[in-house]
């Protein structure tokens, strides 16, 4: 489990998914087909995975018994988007647990009404087609989610630009590289200010000199 503290959250969401994708090495991206269902929305909490099968939701309700105040669901719905797994009435209950918010390969519905009630929820679509609820999948187990493994325990951060998993045992190592590298975007951006072209900042001009010659460089490339 991890050690995933209200400070180390909040710091998390301040830099969002695409930092510490790529201070990770991009590494961890969940598919981009994944999407908040409302731009706005993010999320950052331990990972309480869900194995729910297509088109069923038995396992959401089952996974209701083991989730503890802000946990994400995280839920391989096997990619089946042509039925609503998840609805207002499964947020009404996850918000009364204290669940931060769900994540699922698979579709949702009611959306409007989930949004209202600021329920972070991230799909892969929307269907308003009803589930069974007879499939055998497990919770607390490791899930592979579109093709990434999830464990039990794995911090999620997703806002509009995607979705990161970061391992549960790599927490603080993933942070410092994320606040490292916003850092440095920081100083990017001031020296940008101050004149800076983009390809001086990432030693990208003697590339574009070998590409376009020098004078192509220094006095903009048209194309």
């Amino acid at each position: 489990m991890t050690d995933l503290t209200p400070d180390l959250q909040a710091r998390l969401a301040q830099l969002g998914s695409a930092t510490v994708y790529e201070a990770q090495g991009q590494r961890g991206a969940v598919d981009e087909r994944i999407k908040p269902i409302d731009a706005s929305m993010t999320l950052v909490g331990p990972a309480l995975t869900v194995d729910a099968g297509p088109a069923d939701n038995l396992m959401l309700h089952a996974a209701l018994h083991h989730a503890r105040p802000g946990d994400v669901l995280v839920v391989d719905a096997h990619g089946f988007d042509r039925a609503g797994a998840w609805g207002d009435v499964l947020t009404a209950a996850a918000q009364r647990i204290g669940i931060a918010g769900l994540v699922i390969d698979g579709a949702v519905r009611d959306a409007a009404q989930i949004v209202q009630a600021g329920f972070p929820v991230f799909a892969r679509g929307l269907s308003i087609r009803g589930t069974t609820k007879t499939y055998r999948g497990t919770v607390g187990e490791p899930i592979d989610l579109a093709g990434l493994t999830v464990r039990r325990g794995d911090v999620i951060v997703g806002d509009r630009d995607g979705l990161v998993v970061i391992p549960a045992d790599g927490l603080h190592r993933s942070l410092e590289l994320a606040e490292k590298r916003e850092t440095a975007e920081t100083v990017h951006r001031r020296r940008i200010a101050d004149g800076a072209f983009t390809s001086e900042l990432l030693g990208l001009t003697d590339t574009l000199h070998r590409y376009f010659g020098a004078a192509a460089v220094h006095v903009g490339v048209t194309g």
